[in-house]
């Protein structure tokens, strides 16, 4: 039953992945043959942009089904017969669900096909990434609420770090081809085109990819405060500890304190830029070297399970 579950989920992402740079490509041939030039990323705000995010009717029912059988083989595969399987590649896969998720309730709000053709590939890998990583079992405490209420909280808010750590990506693409466009306008040349630039105009206003991402930091940053405090309670009631500052907790409380300080300077002085975008990768490098990173050093390169 996970085999088909696993084919299944990658052959829905696979195939909407597949069909959305098609799709991409067909209007970036079309628009090259046109005379009217596509309006670029990081447009005026008030500039009308279309309403959907590109994917048919069809394309978002299928997605749907996507995550309905990404969520169920996450589900079978990580607590199987009332244990629980684990590891780096469990976390991505589940991370990348989340995300792909997020995305869907995204787009019927904004067009983000950028986005879309993003991270529906980098999802499709991720769901097959456990086939070759088993992870590690763990018994002891799986079936805990605490830990469960733990778990849950600390991979949502994974899924929101990661779906605006893409955001931070593609902004600084649109943020670095404006500046190009505007140089090549005051030189008097024209700018280069090319798919890079074809897929940036599928964004919306940079402004509104800005409070999107900041309001996806803003939601994940309280889940990850919640993840620490009941990661203390769980540990508390695990081995009459409050915390253990093992190399986990200390990446997890750097994270927390980069985006807590990301947060307070828009807040107090509106900053944003390149400078507030890399720090939000910098910040989403840091949280996935809290577990990830860790567990794949572990798991992979030094071959010691962990749990």
């Amino acid at each position: 039953m996970d085999i088909v579950l696993y084919a299944l989920t990658a052959l829905l992402y696979g195939g909407l992945a597949v069909a959305g740079w098609r799709a991409h490509r067909h209007v970036e041939a079309q628009t090259m043959l046109s005379s009217v030039p596509p309006v670029p990323a990081g447009r005026d705000a008030r500039a009308p942009v279309s309403a959907a995010s590109g994917m048919s009717v069809q394309g978002r029912w299928l997605l749907f089904v996507a995550l309905l059988a990404h969520g169920v083989l996450l589900h079978t595969t990580i607590f199987p017969q009332n244990a629980m399987v684990f590891g780096f590649a469990f976390a991505l896969s589940a991370m990348f669900w989340l995300g792909a998720g997020i995305y869907w309730i995204e787009s019927f709000f904004f067009p983000l096909d950028g986005l879309r053709l993003l991270v529906l590939p980098l999802a499709c890998v991720a769901s097959l990434m456990p086939l070759a990583f088993g992870g590690v079992r763990v018994l002891s405490y799986a079936a805990a609420p605490m830990f469960k209420l733990h778990f849950i909280i600390a991979n949502v808010a994974y899924g929101l770090f990661a779906i605006a750590a893409l955001h931070a990506v593609l902004m600084l693409f649109a943020e670095r081809r404006l500046h190009a466009m505007r140089g090549a306008a005051q030189r008097g040349t024209g700018a280069n085109g090319g798919w890079l630039s074809s897929w940036l105009d599928t964004l919306p206003p940079l402004l509104t990819l800005e409070k999107l991402l900041f309001r996806l930091i803003s939601a994940g940053f309280v889940l990850l405060t919640l993840t620490l405090l009941s990661g203390i309670l769980f540990s508390e009631q695990l081995v009459d500890r409050a915390i253990k500052l093992d190399h986990k907790t200390v990446f997890a409380i750097l994270s927390w304190l980069m985006f807590g300080a990301l947060l307070t300077a828009r807040k107090v002085s509106g900053w944003r830029g390149r400078a507030a975008l890399r720090w939000v990768l910098a910040s989403f490098v840091a949280l996935l070297l809290a577990y990830v990173g860790s567990r794949f050093v572990f798991e992979v390169l030094l071959h010691r399970p962990v749990v």
